[in-house]
């Protein structure tokens, strides 16, 4: 049997988490800085609990009027104490319901300037491993920042998306562009069952790349997330993977 982790971000001021839950095994959860507060971090981190969901913390930059999606350029202890500070404070909280932080997942900006920035990846899989080194953390497939994981010690899942394009280099595409979303639920779990079973993925070009699938990433922000999210949990499980937190 084969195994695959579906995770979704969550916490960030949207109504579908309740509904998505049930669909994944991982969430994971803004801790205040492009979204969010002790309160949503302590709901959500609750609700996941309660689904059997992995409580993963989903840090970005301080940057709530562009949602943690503008780059920005930190000095080296600036961005370290960011991710401390973040995954941190959703320890604290999971410690208070005796429910286990398992992983880190960065936000937006951050996430995709890590992907392909060494020395940023070094310093975000440093910050992760201090808080505990039995984190595993999530990055885009064959990116700096899985690299950068494993170079510290940590446990990795390689990241791909059911709803985003990627470009012949294996980068996602900009969201700036308008293909950068694939809004056809078909299509999506044509590229998820592509990227899971052949790992490989078709690129906006039309070019097939190897890609590594460890974990899948849906959005909740969509305006059918739901049934979405629902549809490629019944596509996965028709072709016998067992959805489960790495």
């Amino acid at each position: 049997m084969a195994y695959i982790d579906l995770n979704c971000d969550m916490g960030e001021g949207l109504d579908t988490d309740a509904a998505i839950m049930p669909f994944i095994s991982s969430a994971n959860i803004a801790c205040g800085y492009h979204a969010g507060n002790r309160d949503t971090m302590l709901h959500t981190a609750t609700l996941a609990r309660q689904h059997q969901v992995a409580i993963g913390a989903h840090p970005g930059f301080a940057d709530r009027e562009n949602f943690g999606r503008t780059e920005q350029q930190l000095p080296d202890n600036a961005l370290y104490d960011l991710v401390t500070t973040q995954v941190y404070a959703l320890q604290v909280i999971c410690r208070s319901l005796q429910a286990p932080l398992l992983h880190v997942k960065p936000h937006g900006a951050l996430y995709n300037m890590a992907a392909r920035t060494p020395a940023m990846a070094r310093i975000i899989a440093k910050a992760v491993h201090d808080v505990d080194p039995g984190l595993c953390l999530f990055g885009l497939s064959n990116s700096a920042l899985v690299q950068a994981a494993r170079d510290a010690g940590l446990k990795t899942a390689s990241e791909v998306f059911a709803d985003r394009t990627y470009q012949d280099d294996g980068s996602l595409t900009p969201r700036s562009r308008p293909n950068a979303l694939i809004d056809n639920e078909a299509q999506a779990i044509r590229q998820v069952l592509q990227m899971v079973t052949q790992q490989k993925v078709t690129t906006v070009n039309g070019h097939t790349v190897p890609i590594i699938a460890e974990t899948i990433c849906i959005h909740g922000d969509g305006a059918h997330a739901v049934a979405f999210a629902r549809a490629v949990h019944t596509a996965l499980h028709d072709h016998h993977l067992t959805i489960r937190h790495p």
